[in-house]
């Protein structure tokens, strides 16, 4: 399932798609395919095709045509209820899926400063103390994608005012007040609350992806960006195999110690991971010994796409096997 328009519903086709080689891999597995496009105005038609298939593998983004995932989580449930595995659960993306997760996860090994608004009132009364204390914060909406919703404030000495920059593409540095930029924030409460985070000075360096199918990495993405950094040009992401050298100390640690952390803290098991995920991490500071340390930026469940080649054989064989 993908994200489109009623014209592109009534002529969808995994044939020259984006998700054709995903299906190709499916097919590979024995396994029957096929495109199911949806936009709320077809949420009944969706429901009564994916009611009659076994597996439903979702690529929708947490906010798409300005609009949320209500409707289509409401579906969704109902087809899990039926039996259809679906894949990313609603539950699992509340869970884990959402920059909730930053907080509830503070305590572990890649946790950081975060806290949580769950009132712009709060936010009011909380974030001008924080930022006082002269470091950037970044403040981030509960679901969102693409940068949006996630903004870097810099405190400049100038009482209430700080630099703004937003993380959607394209967007620039500006001195606002800090009263007036809050007060812009109350529809991103709507959603659930906001996080609020320390910033890392290292993010410039790059942010590298764990992609994971169910409980195992299967590829790694390394890209270096500049949605809160001035860079002039965000590098493309590079994709690369699980056995890549330079993440084994991060791939040992996520698999053996992270994700059985994080599963715990969030209140899932293992039969509740998505056939396809994500974990970005940003660099932290390096340890006595030289090493990179790692932070989480965030869990990606909703669309996970485009994701290494090394992952695609993998996730096929999970969907296999899920029935």
């Amino acid at each position: 399932m993908w994200y489109g328009d009623t014209a592109a519903r009534e002529s969808g086709t995994l044939e020259g798609h984006r998700l054709g080689p995903t299906a190709a891999a499916l097919r590979a597995e024995g396994l029957e395919t096929e495109a199911c496009v949806y936009n709320d105005d077809v949420s009944g038609p969706a429901f009564e095709q994916l009611r009659h298939v076994d597996v439903v593998q979702v690529w929708v983004n947490p906010i798409e045509g300005g609009t949320s995932r209500r409707k289509l989580d409401a579906m969704l449930e109902r087809l899990s209820g039926l039996g259809v595995i679906v894949s990313a659960h609603p539950k699992t993306i509340q869970s884990m899926g959402t920059k909730r997760v930053l907080y509830d996860t503070r305590h572990m090994g890649w946790g950081s400063d975060v806290h949580l608004y769950t009132t712009l009132e709060e936010m009011a009364s909380q974030l001008p103390e924080r930022l006082r204390h002269g470091s950037p914060r970044v403040l981030k909406q509960f679901r969102g994608h693409s940068g949006h919703g996630i903004w870097k404030l810099t405190p400049i000495g100038k009482a209430d005012r700080v630099l703004a920059r937003h993380a959607a593409r394209g967007s620039e540095e500006t001195e606002v007040d800090l009263n007036d930029w809050m007060s812009n924030c109350a529809p991103y409460f709507s959603e659930g609350p906001m996080l609020d985070q320390e910033f890392q000075s290292r993010i410039s360096e790059g942010t590298v992806r764990c992609y994971f199918v169910r409980d195992r990495i299967e590829g790694f993405g390394h890209q270096k960006v500049n949605a809160l950094a001035p860079e002039p040009e965000p590098g493309p992401r590079l994709y690369y195999p699980p056995s890549l050298p330079e993440f084994q100390k991060l791939k040992q640690i996520m698999e053996a110690e992270w994700l059985p952390q994080l599963l715990t803290s969030v209140g899932l098991s293992v039969s509740d991971l998505p056939f396809l995920w994500d974990a970005d991490f940003m660099l932290g500071a390096k340890t006595a010994a030289g090493d990179d340390t790692y932070v989480l930026c965030e869990i990606n469940v909703s669309s996970v796409y485009p994701y290494p080649e090394s992952a695609m054989a993998p996730l096929a064989r999970a969907i296999a096997d899920s029935h």
